[in-house]
Formats: structure tokens, sequence, C-alpha cells
């Protein structure tokens, strides 16, 4: 582990590698029952207020006016665009292409970050890293490649593309935007902002009419409340704080993995050799691109 970082900060990497591997059953499962703009921005005020109450409990100091802009940007990109795009595309597509897509997170930042003028240094572990982990997740997906292509399932594969771009944009601007925050309480502000108007556009859709919350919707929304939001998103805006983002986004590789050991265990899909073997790759893929960051830092 590199002197510079803490363990709380690898902590919270893993963390979002574990939990949100889980979230894409959650999401699919409440989008069945639940329209998609107001189960995004329930899920987001409820967890925004929950966790604005506990951090003033712990006496964290709510965000100055000059602050909050940069915020809204923030949970707007994240949150209100490139979440909100994942629900919608959910509807229609499979959770296997979802993740292939999704996982090229690590190099639109990459890419992103790469044109900025206090660029990191990107060495050809980092590059062999990505490379590994994008073949991991094709070997895993490469059965719903095989899908027809009809209107819904290219619309679904629009919004996931929208979805990395502004995910990758708001972690960049998070990064390199200095703010006098506290990342926990920036976290909660920011989902109060996307779920407030990401439930304001779903009432101007309509969907509040015939709105009807089920059993399983209400435990969708539960879950990803304590789990995807609360915890996961927390912990993200905790771990792009503190540590690198090309080594942060590599766990959009290691989300997958967890997906399909889920599939296994709840589901009874099959666990073959291919699964294994780019597993392998991914986990690779990320111890490369971890050691490449902390050989550029030595430089």
């Amino acid at each position: 582990m590199h002197e510079k970082y803490g363990l709380k900060a690898y902590l919270a990497w893993i963390t979002i590698c574990v939990v949100w591997g889980t979230t894409y059953l959650a999401i699919r499962i409440g989008v069945t029952d639940l329209p998609p703009m107001l189960f995004a921005g329930l899920r987001w005020i409820i967890a925004g207020v929950l966790m604005t109450i506990l951090l003033n409990l712990r006496q964290y100091k709510l965000p100055a006016f000059k602050d909050l802009k940069h915020l809204a940007i923030v949970g707007i990109l994240l949150l209100g665009i490139a979440n909100g795009l994942v629900v919608v595309a959910e509807q229609w597509l499979p959770s296997g292409l979802t993740a292939l897509i999704l996982s090229t997170l690590p190099f639109w930042v990459v890419g992103i970050e790469y044109f900025l003028p206090q660029r990191p240094k990107i060495n050809l572990l980092i590059i062999a890293g990505l490379l590994l982990g994008t073949v991991g997740v094709v070997l895993i997906f490469a059965r719903d490649l095989n899908i027809a292509l009809d209107v819904n399932v290219l619309l679904g594969g629009l919004c996931l593309l929208g979805a990395v771009i502004a995910w990758s944009a708001g972690s960049i601007y998070w990064k390199y935007k200095k703010t006098d925050v506290r990342p926990l309480m920036g976290a909660s502000i920011q989902m109060l902002i996307a779920g407030i108007l990401q439930t304001a556009l779903g009432i101007i859709l309509g969907e509040h009419i015939g709105f009807h919350l089920t059993q399983n919707g209400a435990l969708a929304l539960g879950y990803l409340i304590v789990f995807g939001s609360i915890l996961g998103y927390a912990s993200y805006i905790y771990s792009v704080t503190n540590l690198p983002l090309s080594l942060v986004s590599t766990y959009a590789y290691v989300n997958p993995i967890i997906a399909i050991l889920l599939g296994w265990y709840i589901l009874d899909e099959p666990l073959t050799i291919t699964v294994f073997v780019a597993s392998g790759l991914i986990l690779i893929g990320v111890a490369l691109v971890k050691r490449g960051n902390t050989l550029a830092l030595r430089k």
C-alpha cells in the first residue's frame, strides 16, 4: 500500500467493488414494478435525508453556499444523469450487457484525464491492466452480445453510453475541483439534489399516475437506499477524494464478478471455466493498475 493513502481509502474502494456488484439485481427488480425516474429519485432523496441527519448528529458542517454549485454539478452528472440512465436502460437490457458497457468506465476516465493540464502519469502497467480487465469482462458476457438488436436494445445501449460518459466527467470534476466540504457531507447533498430533480422529472412525465409500491419494489428500494446509496456512494466519493481515479474506476471490472457469483448462488446460473479465467484476468488487471499508479507516484 502506498504511504500517501490510508487504509480507509482502500476499504472504501473495496466496498464499492463488492456492494455495487449487487445493485444490478436490485435495480432490475425495482424497475420491473416501479417507474424509473420516481424509483431513482425516491432512492436518492431518502438516502440523502438519512445521511444528512446522521452527519449532523456527528457535528458535520453543512456546505457553504459557494460550494453548492460544485456539489450540484457532480450530483447531477453522477446520480441525476448517469444513475438515472442506468435505471432507464435496465428496463430493456440484460444485466450482462449492462455491466459490459459500464465496464468501459476506466477508459473514459483515463482518456478524459489525459487531456487535463494536471493530467496524471500513465504507464504501460496501467494500460495493460485496463486492457486485461476489458478482455475479462468481454469473456464473461460474450454470450449476451448475441441478442437481437431491436429499438429498445439500441436505446438502452445509448443510455448506458451516456451514463458512463457522465459518470466519468462527474468523477473527474469532483477529483480536481477542490471544495471545503467533507466528502461524506458532499455526497449526501449530491443525493438530495439529484433525487429532487429526478423526482420532479418523474412527476412531469406522469410517472406518479398509478404509482404503486409493491413488496418487491419496496425491498429493492430499501436495499438500494442502505447499501447502494448510503454505504456505496459515500464510499465512492471518499475513495475518489483520496485515491487515483484510474484505480478507483477499476471497480467497474470487479462488479461483474460479483454479479456472476450472485447469479450462480441465487439463480443457479452455470459457473464455467470461462468465468474463472475471465475473473482471473480482471483481478490481474486491477492489480496492474494499482501497481502502475504506485510506480507513477514515485517518479
